[in-house]
């Protein structure tokens, strides 16, 4: 198969063949460009979003140095080894052929792109696979050096930056908070009449909303109207009490009527 590639490709115009020497290198820099844009759209999403953007090319690393370990691992030469005639010049002795790390940048920044934005998909990967293939068309990879690294930057750059997400997503909110010089969300102290809130306790009254009569004041004032001559002991601290209700005057002067003397 490798020899009916690259005798089509010579066969092709000379324009196309230098878009195929170029085109894998200029859609790396096409990729670089779209994780620009991918950042700048999700500057005001959520935190996570913008933590995938950023961890992305940290997974296409870990996906390339894997795929270097493996090809000192293999060590197959290159198939234009041997005086094949090729578009491109066959890279020098120790350039290993097995897997193309070509394939692995460009699968996996189109893996990592989909991650932060799925509604690239349909865009990134195809143009992966052509620059793949560029590879074999300019004669210095093997079809299945180009398939190995396809799938190999495909799966292990999404799950190196899934891996790192966790730890980027905390950054990314800092960093948003000093940049934009945002303050922590004020406290809440409660409605009125509850622990904490003022005008309980010692803690001051808002001007613009009445006191509670039933609500003790501070330390050591009389409780209110509804409760006469108790005092809340110094440094207590409770709910709201209910108001006593006033004795039934009828009652009382009933009582009195009974007892010798009180006429």
């Amino acid at each position: 198969m490798y020899q009916d590639i690259v005798g089509f490709s010579l066969t092709t115009p000379a324009w196309l063949h230098t878009f195929a020497e170029v085109g894998t290198d200029a859609g790396l820099f096409l990729f670089a460009a779209l994780f620009v844009v991918a950042a700048v759209r999700s500057w005001r999403g959520p935190a996570r979003d913008l933590a995938l953007v950023i961890a992305g090319p940290a997974g296409i690393v870990g996906a390339y140095v894997v795929s270097e370990v493996v090809k000192l691992l293999v060590r197959e030469e290159r198939p234009c080894r041997g005086g094949v005639t090729t578009i491109a010049a066959c890279p020098p002795p120790g350039d290993w052929s097995f897997p193309s790390n070509h394939s692995v940048i460009a699968a996996g920044a189109a893996a990592a792109l989909v991650l932060a934005w799925r509604a690239l998909a349909w865009v990134v990967f195809p143009l992966a696979a052509v620059m793949a293939f560029s590879r074999v068309f300019v004669g210095v990879h093997y079809p299945h050096d180009v398939a190995a690294g396809f799938l190999l930057g495909a799966v292990l750059a999404p799950l190196f930056t899934l891996l790192l997400v966790g730890a980027v997503t905390p950054a990314v909110r800092l960093a948003r908070a000093r940049l934009t010089g945002g303050n922590p969300p004020p406290v809440s102290l409660g409605a009125p009449g509850h622990l904490g809130a003022p005008g309980h306790l010692g803690v001051p009254a808002d001007p613009g909303v009445p006191a509670d009569p039933g609500v003790p004041a501070g330390p050591g004032v009389p409780a209110g109207p509804g409760v006469p001559g108790v005092r809340v002991p110094r440094g207590a601290a409770f709910p709201h009490q209910p108001v006593a209700e006033a004795p039934n005057r009828s009652v009382a002067s009933m009582s009195r009527s009974r007892v010798p003397g009180s006429e």
